[in-house]
């Protein structure tokens, strides 16, 4: 799949940017997480999207993120842009910072674009607005230095581009506040200052939640529309929750959230879409229903070569759940990364699950000629 700048993909599959909790404190690239994102592109995917790098050390949203608000990263950063590449993927880091989500424990005092008493969080000045936008372009700047194909700016699940672009949280009062135009303004400043900082050949996504964390859909749509019509970026990452999900605002019942965004006219721009594909079944029907490509998230955690697994089985579907331990482990999960999936609902096996169906499943393919 080609794209308007940067490498080609090989294939139609994005790995999900996955919160793994691997990195070291300081959010240096630690080993666990190389081997996790390595074995996905050894597994066959045509892009390999890193879990959120926080841009600022205020913006950790969570322990053990990989981070790119330093120079300090950009050691670890080379050694993974070249692991990714040496096993044939497409390499992007993701660019967040969590805002009023980040965690008082990992920042002390969280920031947001307003102040939110009851949250504990400080709004931010307009010279720290201006510095934020410019800490984002300094982070892919750093991504391009350690070798990265690419960056994704990260505007999704409620952090703190989503936070400027809500009416709901957003209560400033100057340029980046009030009117949607004002709200989506950091959004187009870091857009827009990464590629002029980046050139031609650098790869530049985005992702978007079409709604909750108080968004509104039609709103998210206007922006989308004028993300299309200004072609800055080559990627759209529409993080749907369920790619067969309705919105849930009635007033676009008997719609699915990624019909009403394949529905926009996205020139060169590639639009793909995250959300529950755990068989081939479904990743061919995002594909019909107009997307460009697939993101796969908790698919990717049960198989490293989901794309290839599909590839060579039309009807291939993703081991059950709950799923043992020790198999996540053979597929390239630390002791650190599982422990974090504890909290996720009937996905770790327990003591006196039935994990039997995991007894005779292969871990890795067998080579294959087929070219």
């Amino acid at each position: 799949m080609t794209l308007p700048h940067g490498p080609a993909w090989k294939n139609r599959f994005m790995l999900a940017p996955l919160t793994n909790t691997q990195s070291h404190p300081d959010g240096t690239l630690s080993d666990e997480e190389y081997h996790w994102l390595t074995m996905r592109a050894e597994g066959g995917f045509g892009l390999v999207m890193t879990a959120a790098a926080h841009v600022q050390a205020v913006g950790q949203g969570f322990p053990g993120q990989i981070g790119a608000f330093d120079d300090k990263h950009i050691a670890g950063l080379t050694r993974l842009a070249a692991g990714l590449k040496a096993k044939g993927a497409v390499s992007s880091l993701q660019l967040h910072h969590a805002g009023d989500r980040s965690p008082a424990d990992l920042v002390g005092v969280p920031v947001g674009p307003s102040d939110e008493a009851d949250k504990g969080v400080r709004g931010l000045t307009l010279a720290e607005v201006e510095q934020l936008r410019d800490d984002f372009i300094a982070a892919a700047v750093r991504a391009k230095k350690a070798g990265f194909d690419g960056v994704e700016v990260h505007g999704a699940h409620g952090y703190i581009i989503a936070q400027f672009l809500s009416a709901e949280i957003n209560k400033r009062e100057d340029a980046y506040g009030g009117s949607l135009e004002n709200r989506a303004r950091l959004l187009f400043e870091i857009v827009d200052g990464i590629r002029a900082a980046t050139g031609p050949d650098f790869q530049l996504g985005l992702r978007l939640s079409p709604e909750r964390f108080g968004l509104d859909l039609s709103e998210m749509l206007t922006v989308t529309k004028r993300v299309f019509a200004e072609q800055v970026i080559d990627f759209f990452d529409l993080s749907a929750w369920d790619v067969n999900k309705e919105p849930a605002d009635e007033a676009f019942a008997g719609q699915t959230l990624v019909s009403l965004f394949t529905a926009l006219d996205r020139g060169n721009i590639r639009l793909g879409a995250a959300g529950k594909i755990m068989d081939a079944a479904t990743a061919v029907s995002v594909l019909e229903a107009g997307c460009d490509f697939v993101v796969i998230g908790r698919g990717a955690i049960l198989r490293h070569d989901f794309p290839e697994r599909v590839r060579r089985d039309a009807a291939y579907t993703s081991p059950p759940l709950p799923v043992p331990e020790a198999w996540l482990n053979a597929q390239g999960l630390s002791t650190r990364f599982v422990d974090y999936m504890r909290s996720w609902p009937n996905y770790l096996a327990k003591d006196g699950d039935d994990t039997s169906a995991y007894d005779d499943l292969q871990v890795k393919l067998e080579p294959d000629t087929v070219s």
